[in-house]
């Protein structure tokens, strides 16, 4: 072989092994989607396998001597659907400290999506723990998962600091007690700059994780974190087409 088809041959090799480049996420490709408030429904939601709709927001009290928290409802409507969809039903959450009202009306909510005839797989948290308090989550979640009927699984919202500055002991202890982590790579409605410097220490996770995109934002894909037996796919977040008013979706950053 001569020596300029050995350099062709080395630069045809290392093209085939560097990862591919990144790309606009297109949510067509993909099968798991959070449908948020004010979010209008699309096409593409007939190929959905998996579906986290936001049911409501719990915020905190506003003023002294108001209740401990307070739930929103964000989607009041709980239509049927399909018996082949797994529904997720998701609350934002602006502060850990709930009271039994909200406790209530949360149960009350998943037995009404329960009764409409959906195959609801369970609950989601989104909220936005620092990775130093999340010894704290933990208690929270504990404290949830104690509260949910067996037949419902925990999920929670992650965000990309936990995996690479997290105490190892605390999120074992959230290997304990949720079902799966959703990690968010994305801020806002845009992928997260330098998001990849995350990955190796995402693929070194030890919990059920998926990967939280934003439609339309940048992904490269990394075959060392899908590679990972604990690696449960990907949920884009949905975002209108147009550009016109939503709520915006979380992922902020520690």
């Amino acid at each position: 072989m001569g020596a300029a088809a050995q350099v062709l041959l080395v630069a045809l090799l290392l093209g085939a092994i560097r990862p591919a480049a990144a790309a606009p996420v297109k949510a067509a490709d993909y099968q798991a989607f959070w449908l948020w408030s004010g979010v209008r429904p699309q096409p593409l939601l007939a190929q959905a396998r998996t579906l986290y709709v936001l049911q409501g927001q719990i915020d905190g009290p506003r003023r002294p001597g108001d209740p401990p928290a307070r739930m929103t409802a964000q989607n009041p409507a709980v239509p049927r659907l399909s018996n082949e969809l797994e529904l997720w039903v998701v609350y934002r959450a602006h502060t850990l400290d709930w009271g039994e009202d909200v406790h209530a009306l949360l149960l009350a909510q998943l037995q009404r999506w329960q009764r409409a005839g959906n195959r609801v797989g369970g609950v989601q948290v989104d909220f936005d723990a620092r990775t130093r308090h999340l010894e704290h989550y933990a208690v929270f979640l504990e404290d949830l998962r104690r509260r949910l009927p067996d037949r419902y699984r925990l999920s929670i919202t992650g965000l990309l600091d936990w995996a690479g500055n997290a105490d190892p002991a605390a999120l074992n202890r959230l290997a304990g007690v949720v079902d799966e982590v959703v990690m968010q790579t994305y801020q806002g409605r845009r992928s997260i700059p330098g998001y990849r410097q995350y990955l190796p220490a995402l693929a070194r996770l030890r919990l059920p994780f998926r990967i939280g995109l934003i439609q339309d934002g940048d992904w490269q894909a990394s075959a060392e974190l899908e590679n990972s037996p604990w690696f449960r796919g990907y949920v884009v977040f949905l975002q209108n087409p147009d550009g016109s008013r939503q709520h915006a979706p979380t992922g902020r950053q520690p």
